[in-house]
């Protein structure tokens, strides 16, 4: 670098996607609301993704390339973004089965699911990490969770989910009572979905099959069962039958010592104040 010149700062590279959504948009005389409606996508969705707010998931990239006749452009665009700036490292594996899962299960005993927490549960979670992280990969992450959530609108179904939560859960004031409150009446209203199963094990349980951690157990499109761990800065992806068998098993019985989802939906009420 020359004497007296200053670095070039680096366009973060979901914004340079953006700019190549809605130039391709634009060029084949589309409209926003032209375009969120063929890929099924809200309008707002799509603007964070030309303002390169928010990621494009590699599936809807192709969606758009096949729409917009792009030639597989943004697909090779999405798939050139350093895994580094999509999520944290030790979970991308994961990250990309279950945005495929034909079915997903999970266990956690610290705080809600990533898939079920809303904005501003998520971004208290980020403030709680130590070593902290900056304000701009807080809100990068956010927007990864977010994105993440677009699970729900696959057609023409999302996967089959089951949710088993501990009641402590419900009882940590992450991000002060008015979020953890926001919160628990998300959860109300995800729990009335038709292929989602939200129980909670209640804290008076004198028997638990969970002691040991969370978990998640995911079904491939190739009907492939795997589990995922994860834990302090590290994950890992179980493909050992033998072993996903025992996990498998260990979540059937934490389904039989949680309350039932017509008795969580009941729980859900009353913690919300709505009874």
């Amino acid at each position: 670098m020359q004497p007296g010149k200053k670095p070039r700062k680096k366009v973060p590279s979901w914004e340079v996607v953006g700019a190549l959504v809605g130039l391709y948009r634009k060029n084949a005389g589309m409209t926003q609301p032209h375009l969120a409606s063929l890929v099924c996508i809200g309008l707002e969705t799509l603007g964070s993704i030309e303002q390169g707010r928010r990621p494009l998931r590699i599936k809807l990239a192709a969606e758009m390339d096949e729409i917009l006749d792009t030639k597989g452009a943004l697909t090779a665009a999405v798939a050139k973004v350093p895994q580094r700036e999509r999520y944290p490292a030790f979970a991308q594996e994961f990250i990309d089965l279950e945005a495929q899962a034909l079915s997903l299960y999970s266990y956690q005993n610290q705080v809600v699911p990533g898939l079920l927490q809303t904005p501003e549960y998520a971004r208290a979670v980020f403030d709680c990490l130590y070593p902290p992280i900056t304000e701009q990969e807080a809100e990068e992450r956010l927007l990864a969770r977010i994105d993440r959530q677009q699970i729900f609108e696959q057609k023409p179904w999302p996967p089959m989910m089951c949710f088993l939560l501990d009641e402590s859960v419900l009882e940590k004031p992450i991000g002060g009572a008015e979020v953890l409150r926001g919160q628990i009446r998300y959860l109300r209203k995800m729990a009335e979905l038709p292929f989602l199963a939200l129980q909670v094990l209640p804290k008076k349980l004198t028997k638990h099959a969970g002691l040991a951690g969370p978990m998640v157990l995911v079904e491939t499109p190739e009907h492939t069962h795997l589990a995922y761990i994860e834990g302090q800065r590290v994950s890992f992806l179980i493909e050992d039958p033998d072993e996903v068998g025992i996990l498998q098993r260990k979540y059937g019985m934490l389904r039989s010592q949680a309350l039932t989802p017509e008795e969580t939906k009941g729980l859900l009420d009353r913690l919300a104040g709505e009874t």
